[in-house]
């Protein structure tokens, strides 16, 4: 066995909608992974392996070792995907430890103060906010080539495709780490294969060739115009790993590193081409969703030799698990276990365990707050997983080990497995369900962002966070749950548009979308989740409303706000149709606002 490298270095690859059917060493029929095949073929295999069928629920258990009901981020936006900024995160155990730490590509768990990955122990990142290229709070027309990201705070635009983008600067993070004789953290979250789908040409044209064979000549165009874009991105990254492996190879650093990769959620397009034997799809509870593949490197790291791990595994092991491989010690309570052991060969996973996954639903239908929105988790929307057995919603049994495609239910025939499942359920509903839905709160004001660049992602369960719906004007409105850090005069300028296009409110998106008859901006404060109708403001106003002319971009309100929590409501009004009669009529809520404490 050979000698253990004492301070090893860590890379994290987490892929984002790659679900476990798009590699070829899972039998896809159409795709080449040559160089992921290759790390599956060194590495040790966690083969019943579960994520969130969600990727900031993953992504947040990824960082805290924790269910997504403990830390925070329980869905992707609307306010409810901000991890506990009290919760300390991977980048604080490694940087306390010594570690030079990174992150690159994806963050999605807070675009604001104190959520940003800069505000979270990372000492360099590179990234870009929400769910997507292309989400509300990115720059704006960001389009997978030549972008402008987060870099420690500061946009700055980028030569090349996104995904080159965010391994070339993760690989010369761990140079200068290496130079600097320091061990690394490394986190590389490419967007892709998250759509919108967007391939470098060369990607996507390899693919086209494939799918334009005669085996193929069945499958629907659309589809494989998608699977063209969709797959030829899952390309660009086996070429990315591939690239970042000989990199570590040339720099000395490959047998002292552990590479961890895998992928967010289940695939997005699997069940219409091929789903690896399983249902179902991102989002969803079926296997499909939530079991992605996760492989583990170490050369010097005296494991077992590569080869399928099998028994149920999370993602909340993750963190554990690289902590007592690097010998850090710490006394954090996580909701993972640690696999050290088990990949070391003197343990196996636990047959008995249950694992629980759940999370809060998308409000797809909701265009304004609600008190009983899809965005709160409930006990019973989640899904436990016991060997082969599958509880969904507590209305759907199913045993993977006779019915794979989960096809029969059959809750109403083993009620001693049912009951053990459900008293699992019970159990960690108690003990998560009264912190589950609590608040976090964008803290306004602060030496660490000031201004403050607020935008519809954040409205308290509403979903906008897609610049398409800005585009077009989607009629929605929402509100801000924020911390005020300091007393003061603080000034709020609201926009329909961000400040990077600085177009008037009325004005249509540059494609001609989305006009909108402003007439009027309105703006309040309050202390409180819910006010009743005309409940005066804690700060001495109903609100306050201004005209908006046809060359306005922005209307600034100020008002003297004292420390501590406020939500904070806009609504931009105007003409006959849209929601009244009036003239005053809501329309929507300002999309953009920029908060500056004078």
């Amino acid at each position: 066995m050979a000698a253990l490298a004492k301070q090893p270095n860590i890379i994290i690859v987490m892929t984002d909608d790659q679900g476990y059917p798009e590699l070829s060493v899972n039998g896809n029929p159409i795709l080449k992974t040559p160089h992921l095949d290759h790390l599956h073929s060194e590495s040790l295999r966690l083969e019943d392996y579960h994520v969130s069928p969600m990727c900031a629920p993953t992504r947040g258990q990824l960082m805290t070792g924790l269910d997504a009901a403990r830390n925070g981020a329980i869905n992707v936006s609307s306010g409810r995907g901000l991890l506990r900024p009290e919760v300390p995160i991977i980048a604080n155990f490694f940087g306390d430890a010594g570690y030079a730490t990174g992150l690159f590509g994806k963050w999605h768990l807070g675009s604001n103060y104190p959520f940003r990955p800069e505000d979270r122990g990372f000492d360099q990142t590179v990234w870009f906010p929400s769910s997507h290229i292309g989400s509300v709070p990115d720059y704006w027309g960001n389009d997978y080539f030549d972008d402008t990201y987060v870099n420690n705070g500061k946009w700055k635009q980028y030569e090349g495709y996104c995904t080159d983008v965010f391994f070339e600067e993760g690989m010369s993070f761990m140079k200068k780490a290496a130079q600097d004789e320091n061990p690394f953290l490394a986190i590389i979250m490419p967007n892709t294969p998250h759509g919108p789908l967007v391939a470098k040409d060369e990607d996507e044209k390899a693919i086209a060739n494939i799918l334009g064979q005669p085996e193929f000549g069945d499958m629907d165009p659309d589809l494989k115009t998608r699977l063209a874009d969709y797959l030829g991105m899952v390309r660009n990254i086996d070429t990315n790993m591939g690239s970042m492996i000989q990199f570590l190879s040339d720099e000395g650093l490959r047998d002292d590193t552990i590479i961890l990769f895998m992928t967010d959620n289940g695939s997005t397009h699997g069940p219409r081409y091929y789903n690896a034997g399983m249902r179902g799809q991102k989002t969803e509870l079926w296997e499909g969703g939530h079991r992605v593949p996760c492989y583990i490197s170490w050369p010097n790291g005296g494991l077992m030799n590569p080869q399928d791990i099998h028994g149920l595994t999370q993602v909340q092991d993750l963190l554990p698990t690289l902590l007592d491989l690097c010998d850090i010690p710490n006394d954090a309570k996580f909701d993972g276990m640690s696999l050290a052991s088990i990949l070391r060969g003197k343990a196996i996973v636990p047959e008995d365990r249950m694992l629980v996954i759940n999370y809060s639903r998308m409000p797809s239908f909701v265009n304004y707050p609600t008190p009983y929105a899809q965005t709160l988790m409930q006990r019973n929307l989640g899904e436990v997983l016991w060997k082969r057995w599958r509880l969904l919603e507590d209305r759907e049994l199913y045993n993977l080990e006779t019915d794979p495609l989960q096809k029969t239910n059959v809750i109403d025939k083993h009620p001693d497995v049912l009951e053990k499942m459900r008293n699992r359920l019970d159990e960690w509903w108690a003990d998560v369900g009264p912190k589950a839905n609590e608040v976090q709160r964008v803290i306004i004001g602060s030496d660490h962002e000031n201004p403050s660049r607020l935008t519809g992602c954040e409205w308290l369960d509403v979903f906008i966070d897609q610049q398409r719906q800005i585009r077009v004007g989607q009629h929605k409105s929402g509100y801000w749950m924020l911390e005020v850090a300091e007393a003061g005069e603080y000034e709020f300028e609201l926009r329909r548009w961000p400040k990077e296009i600085d177009r008037p409110l009325t004005a249509p998106s540059e494609e001609g979308q989305g006009a909108i008859p402003i007439t009027q901006a309105s703006f309040y404060l309050s202390n409180y989740h819910h006010m009743s109708i005309g409940e005066k403001s804690p700060y001495g106003f109903e609100g306050e409303t201004k005209p908006v002319g046809p060359n306005d971009t922005s209307v600034i309100f100020t008002a003297k706000l004292d420390k501590g929590p406020i939500a904070l409501h806009t609504w931009f009004r105007g003409s006959d149709g849209h929601r009244g009669s009036g003239t005053g009529s809501t329309i929507l809520s300002a999309y953009y606002v920029y908060v500056t404490r004078k």
